[in-house]
């Protein structure tokens, strides 16, 4: 019955893991969408992406940034990042997860 338990809660605590990174994920992605939509340069949106990610995630991330020229229009960034699970799977062993924002343009 031991091992039982210890797998339910390792399970547990990956899965709390998992939905902590995919909240992270989505509020850099609405941080990255904010700054598109305010400014034309998609580097600074991809620098906003990469100060609102957990420092253990930057080096994995990968981010898009379409910002159209017209006022108006959905800018929209979208973040992809491997989370790796930890102890006791594999070290290469994780999930792929992907957030997406859109704000509209203002400038």
């Amino acid at each position: 019955m031991l091992p039982l338990v210890v797998l339910v809660a390792v399970a547990s605590i990956q899965v709390m893991g998992i939905a902590r990174a995919r909240f992270e994920l989505q509020a850099a992605a609405r941080d990255g969408a904010r700054v598109a939509a305010t400014t034309p340069d998609p580097s600074r949106a991809v620098d906003s992406v990469m100060a609102a990610l957990p420092p253990e995630a930057r080096d994995r991330a990968r981010i898009s940034v379409e910002r159209p020229d017209r006022v108006g229009v959905p800018a929209r960034v979208t973040v992809r990042v491997r989370h790796l699970l930890g102890v006791p799977f594999p070290a290469n062993m994780g999930v792929d997860l992907t957030a997406t924002a859109s704000m509209r343009t203002e400038r």
